[in-house]
């Protein structure tokens, strides 16, 4: 018996990294199911994607990496790979509108979930309000295991540092 029945880790994915395999990893490891989100078009991915065009990613490519990652972490557990599409939920100013999307999460979820994964507290907060049942796994917070993080990466200066951090 696992310590969670449902959980859940969603992001951007601009790019898919180690850290990113390694949370879906621990998730796989305490939870009977997990939901692998990908949020896509916001506001900020717009952004990234001005400032580090050679990141573009389609959705469909991201989608890859992420059925990928779900398949290799099948063996732990029911890996569910979604997709959410944010483009037309975002606040006046165009950024994100997390509690816009809390109700598409709950409607994939069944409403029923156990366990948010992430590596940033400072999504505690939110995750508490939105999903008050669950308890905010916090994984590599320091980035012992994966120092990385899809920020650093993209500052990266050469496509052969990224190339060691990069699911392909």
């Amino acid at each position: 018996m696992k310590k969670y029945e449902i959980g859940m880790y969603g992001g951007k994915f601009l790019p898919f990294h180690k850290g990113h395999r390694y949370c879906v990893q621990v998730a796989s490891l305490e939870c009977e199911k997990v939901y692998v989100i990908l949020f896509w078009g916001g506001a900020d991915e717009e952004v990234i994607l001005k400032e580090h065009p050679e990141f573009w990613l389609s959705v469909e490519e991201r989608t890859r990496q992420m059925h990928q990652i779900c398949s290799d972490m099948s063996k732990y557990a029911e890996i569910i790979p979604a997709l959410i599409d944010i483009r037309k939920l975002r606040n006046p100013d165009g950024s994100e509108d997390w509690e816009a999307e809390t109700p598409l999460v709950r409607k994939l979820l069944g409403n029923r979930l156990d366990a948010v994964y992430s590596s940033e507290e400072s999504y505690g907060e939110y995750f508490s309000h939105a999903y008050p049942e669950a308890v905010h796994r916090l994984v590599d917070v320091k980035r012992i295991h994966y120092p990385i993080s899809g920020t650093a990466i993209r500052n990266m200066e050469s496509e052969e540092q990224r190339a060691e951090w990069i699911i392909r």
